[in-house]
């Protein structure tokens, strides 16, 4: 539609042509302003309508682990993939695996320090099994505190994870069908019914976390033990514990102990999480073809 052009004044017989071309030029001028004020509006967000797009057409979900953009967050949860993808490899090995292990190699270093650092070995000395400074019963208290506090943390960032689009829930593996195991990755509908009380969700995490304490345990407490008594010293006479200096033993032990135990059990606590929620989708149907 192109505008009416306005009445041409009235000038003298010697001026008619220039005043005639000089309306219509700027009348043609005006077509490509409002033009590039339309096209302005199209991709400065306040259309409806993306350029390119025909109107109503439904807009595309992007998938950022293919390389398109990604949904808004929380509008809807990622759908399992049949193998594993580069980014779970990296959320799983990478984050929870050698980021956890970083961190909780830091964090138990520092409490370390200020457990054994500030000690008077003379009337509190450092031992590897007698009370109060125990270095043994320090790495099984170790795993008993970390595994309960990462089963709780990786409950709600892999959720959080998932629900954000940030990692896939894990399809690849075949659900179980012994009774067992699926009441170990809490797929029964009958234990999902006993647990909707809070005392009943606690128990159930309280018998898993105990599960992967005596795995860890088994893995890594006696083979701790096995190195330490070849760093601490023998006084003899009768005496048949390991001693240890305040600085640096206690604490690189420690900090290495905690890193360790990470690395084996936070990729696991994560998997599990993400496992369960591909069956779960798996037996809703809402997995992409």
């Amino acid at each position: 539609m192109r505008v009416p052009a306005q009445e041409s004044p009235q000038f003298p017989s010697g001026n008619q042509d220039g005043a005639h071309i000089h309306v219509q030029t700027s009348d043609a001028m005006a077509f490509p302003k409002h033009e590039q004020i339309i096209e302005e509006k199209a991709f400065d967000g306040r259309s409806t309508t993306p350029p390119g797009h025909a109107g109503g057409a439904a807009v595309h979900e992007g998938d950022p682990e293919r390389g398109e953009p990604e949904p808004p967050a929380g509008l809807h949860k990622k759908q399992p993939a049949d193998g594993l993808s580069g980014r779970q490899i990296f959320y799983i090995f990478g984050l929870d695996g050698i980021g956890a292990a970083v961190l909780s190699g830091g964090i138990n270093f520092a409490i370390a320090y200020g457990m054994y650092s500030t000690q008077n070995v003379d009337l509190h000395p450092i031992r590897l099994f007698q009370l109060p400074n125990t270095l043994a019963g320090d790495a099984a208290v170790t795993i008993l505190i970390q595994t309960a506090v990462t089963w709780f943390i990786e409950l709600v960032l892999v959720e959080h994870d998932m629900k954000n689009g940030a990692v896939r829930p894990i399809d690849f593996v075949r659900e179980p069908s012994r009774p067992l195991l699926r009441w170990l990755m809490l797929l029964d509908q009958n234990q999902a019914t006993r647990s909707k009380s809070r005392a009943g969700s606690l128990a159930g995490h309280a018998v898993r976390i105990a599960l992967m304490f005596v795995l860890s345990f088994l893995l890594l407490w006696p083979a701790s033990i096995g190195i330490l008594t070849t760093v601490g010293e023998r006084t003899g006479g009768g005496d048949w514990d390991w001693y240890f200096k305040r600085e640096w033993a206690p604490q690189v032990f420690k900090g290495v102990f905690g890193g360790l135990l990470a690395l084996l059990t936070t990729p696991a606590i994560a998997s599990f999480w993400l496992v369960r929620e591909g069956w779960r989708l798996q037996r809703e149907g809402s997995l992409v073809t």
